[in-house]
């Protein structure tokens, strides 16, 4: 099972005020991926290994991120990062592969599995009546929980913050799924990561995607820390 380093409230991690370059490098690796700019792209992944990104932790932001953007994104970004790997080898340089995953030594089901998963992100209980889309398409419920929070969550290449990162990246890059963005903002706030970095996560989307979908997502992150102010 992951291990949540600093799983913490908000409150406890106020002294994390910025952004550091890797998480920015995941923000924008993550978000290009999923609009498919190639050859932007390529910039990025070369950033993201000079900012100490390992091959494994690149890797993994680009097979998480095709939960929610789909395979073919996902695809062209590793074809395109086995080319970024390949060129720098050319220039003598050699980047650190990293840690593979380690395997997952829980016996219990994907479905129960991926539920604790999703209480943790979630700071909710998940045992109650399905409703919306899950009592809609129970089928779609099992896929997320045994799929995206059990067989993917899991894998400890990248932290929970890290993941959320990348999922945020990529829906507000898509556009069109504002009430997705706005549950793992929260999430985001619940896994440790502060109302000041997820401002500084939104800058860097300005620079980095459409600045109308950056817009979008700057409403939703106001939305929700207005909405956090008032507990």
């Amino acid at each position: 099972m992951v291990l949540i380093t600093g799983f913490s409230s908000e409150a406890q991690t106020a002294s994390i005020q910025n952004l550091d370059n890797k998480q920015k490098a995941i923000i924008k690796i993550a978000a290009i991926t999923a609009k498919g700019d190639l050859s932007k792209l390529k910039e990025e992944l070369n950033a993201g290994l000079d900012s100490g990104l390992t091959i494994n932790q690149i890797k993994e932001v680009i097979v998480h991120l095709y939960a929610y953007c789909g395979f073919p994104r996902s695809i062209r970004g590793l074809q395109t990062f086995m080319t970024v790997i390949e060129e720098r080898k050319t220039k003598g340089i050699t980047d650190p592969v990293g840690n593979e995953a380690s395997v997952i030594k829980d016996e219990g089901s994907k479905y129960k599995r991926g539920e604790a998963v999703l209480e943790k992100l979630t700071a909710a209980k998940q045992d109650g009546p399905k409703k919306g889309y899950a009592a809609f398409s129970p089928e779609i419920d099992v896929f997320l929980k045994e799929h995206l929070f059990a067989d993917i969550f899991e894998r400890n290449v990248l932290t929970y913050s890290e993941r959320e990162l990348v999922t945020i990246s990529v829906l507000a890059s898509i556009g069109g799924v504002e009430p997705m963005l706005q549950s793992h903002l929260n999430i985001c706030l619940n896994v440790g990561l502060t109302s000041n970095q997820l401002k500084e996560f939104v800058a860097v989307m300005k620079s980095t995607i459409d600045r109308k979908e950056a817009a979008v997502a700057q409403k939703v992150l106001d939305d929700v820390i207005k909405a956090k102010s008032k507990i």
